[in-house]
């Protein structure tokens, strides 16, 4: 009885020669059995000519087999397989193509071709401008946080380049800004009959330019620090096109006839309008600024101002600006006020105040009536009836007169409607403030040189222009639900990753979550592909917006399902 035994299967080749001299060779699936003592091959399949299957054909059929043997696939490439490093990408891809469409990129360039300067300083500028966007409260040095983003033109970058471009900046603020303002007034068909103004301030701890750093009224309510003032001119829609740094002891009324003065020469704009917040701008100020004969809308502290509470005790019928605004106009004693209303804000007021009444309540049947006496919040709403503490209904319902509303008052001309929207995009400006001045308030700040602070400045002011610029892109799409903050969040969890295969390089990027997506879309880009191959070392990345080959198709991304 002969006896047999299956061995392993595996792949052979046969070669023939032809009667030329030539040879063939065929690709065969073998496998062995032992007949007795003897090992015989026995063909299982012809898988055809070597020369044709390396074409092509012979990929695509070890991925069909490796359907059928995931685990033992894996498991031999993993072998050879090694992710170097992961990186983020996704808000580098999309602020670069705005910065690339807002002409930053060729701007710089063109600036920089007139000077001796060799370093690339264009990357410098965007490397801290997209650092303010993605990261500006990390405690890590800028040169730490470039090494976890994905950006092969930064790997040249070093501390000093970041230094001499802000002074490069500083020194060409007003031709960036009027290039940049052209560019933004067609790409976005900006609003320009008139341009808004607002300042705030910073401070320092330790010595700075004594040129800019000094001690005057602090918005921070820190008046034992020198300060800057800083300034912003934006659209009526909130897009900022410049800006400009004052010394700390600057007058309100002199930043703006500066502003004024640089609308007419630098944007040959004739209409700017003051807009500030409640309690920022003083009724001197106000009178300077109407003896002047320029305008203004400022908020007005309804609670604390006795013409406030005069305004909104009269009758007079809201007007419907949107879905969350209402707005009337009350004329007391020649000047001109715009009441705002927000049913939706209305109603949280209402909530907030009947949650704190109920407490109140509890607080005051369980005898704490002493902890309430020391209590701000709770002590409006408190009255003595001889020894006895009580709920103040009559200052209750006073304080529903305040639900959802806020005050405004000006000298201008515009429609009740334009005044509200006007002061509704004042946020923008105050979140660019904050945004703006948390790099200069990193304690302790010492020996600042005024270049160095208006270098620093005119980078958050270019990351405050990318942003609007996304904002807008957004809006475009019909998405306005969707929180810029939420998106950006969603696009940093869009990382590049390096994997080493045989001696080869490979980028690989993550999916896209939440409304990542929608910034690829809105900028009529495509993600970049799953797996591509990086050029080998030593050899100069192709001038792309990733630094890759391949990676991002050349069409846009349709409006509808966004192919991936």
């Amino acid at each position: 009885m002969v006896c047999y035994t299956r061995t392993a299967m595996y792949i052979r080749t046969k070669t023939f020669q032809n009667k030329d001299g030539s040879t063939r060779t065929y690709l065969q699936l073998v496998t062995g059995e032992r007949v007795g003592q003897k090992v015989r091959q026995k063909v299982v399949a012809n898988l055809g000519r070597l020369e044709e299957l390396q074409e092509g054909k012979l990929d695509q059929l070890i991925e069909a087999l490796a359907r059928f043997s995931t685990r033992q696939w894996v498991i031999a490439q993993a072998r050879d397989l090694q992710a170097r490093w992961a990186k983020a990408w996704g808000p580098a891809l999309i602020f670069r193509r705005l910065w690339e469409e807002l002409g930053l990129a060729d701007l710089l360039r063109r600036l920089l071709e007139a000077t001796q300067i060799e370093a690339d300083f264009e990357e410098a500028a965007f490397a801290m401008v997209l650092n303010r966007l993605c990261d500006p409260l990390s405690k890590l040095a800028l040169c730490q946080w470039l090494k976890t983003v994905y950006r092969p033109q930064w790997e040249a970058l070093q501390l000093h380049h970041f230094y001499r471009t802000l002074d490069f900046l500083a020194e060409r603020q007003e031709e960036i800004e009027a290039a940049l303002y052209e560019r933004s007034r067609h790409l976005f068909n900006l609003e320009v009959d008139l341009v808004l103004w607002d300042t705030t301030s910073t401070y320092f701890y330790g010595q700075a330019s004594e040129n800019l750093a000094r001690y005057g009224f602090s918005k921070d309510k820190r008046p034992d620090r020198l300060q800057i003032l800083i300034g912003v001119l934006l659209t009526r829609d909130g897009f900022p096109i410049g800006h400009e740094v004052f010394p700390g002891d600057t007058a309100e009324v002199e930043t703006f006839r500066v502003a004024l003065a640089k609308a007419q020469r630098q944007f040959h704009l004739r209409r700017v309008i003051l807009v500030a917040d409640r309690g920022m701008v003083s009724e001197r100020v106000l009178e300077e600024i109407e003896r002047l004969g320029l305008e203004y809308i400022v908020g007005v502290r309804m609670r604390r101002a006795k013409a406030g509470q005069e305004v909104l005790s009269r009758a007079g019928r809201y007007k419907a600006v949107a879905e969350n605004l209402q707005v009337k106009e009350v004329w007391q004693e020649g000047i001109r006020y715009i009441v705002c209303f927000n049913p939706q804000e209305a109603e949280r007021d209402r909530q907030a105040r009947e949650a704190m009444v109920s407490a109140l309540r509890e607080k005051l049947a369980s005898g704490q009536a002493r902890q309430l006496i020391g209590n701000s919040g709770y002590r409006r709403y408190l009255r003595w009836e001889g020894a006895r503490l009580s709920i103040d209904e009559e200052a209750l319902e006073k304080e529903a007169r305040y639900d959802g509303k806020y005050l405004l008052r000006t000298n201008t001309a515009l429609a009740p409607a334009e005044v509200a929207q006007a002061y509704k995009g004042l946020w923008q400006v105050e979140r660019a403030f904050r945004e703006l001045k948390s790099g200069l308030d990193l304690r302790p700040v010492y020996h600042f040189t005024e270049r160095r602070i208006r270098g620093h400045v005119m980078v958050c002011f270019l990351a405050l222009v990318l942003e609007m610029a996304l904002r807008r892109k957004i809006k475009a799409l019909g998405k306005e639900e969707v929180s810029y903050e939420d998106l950006l969040l969603d696009l940093e969890q869009l990382r590049a990753v390096e994997i080493g295969l045989e001696g080869r390089r490979y980028l690989a990027r993550t999916e896209l979550v939440g409304h990542a997506g929608l910034a690829f879309q809105a900028l009529g880009m495509r993600p970049p592909l799953h797996v591509t191959e990086l050029p080998r070392r030593g050899s100069d990345p192709p001038e792309e917006c990733c630094g890759t080959r391949d990676l991002c198709a050349p069409k846009p991304a349709p409006q509808g399902d966004l192919q991936i």
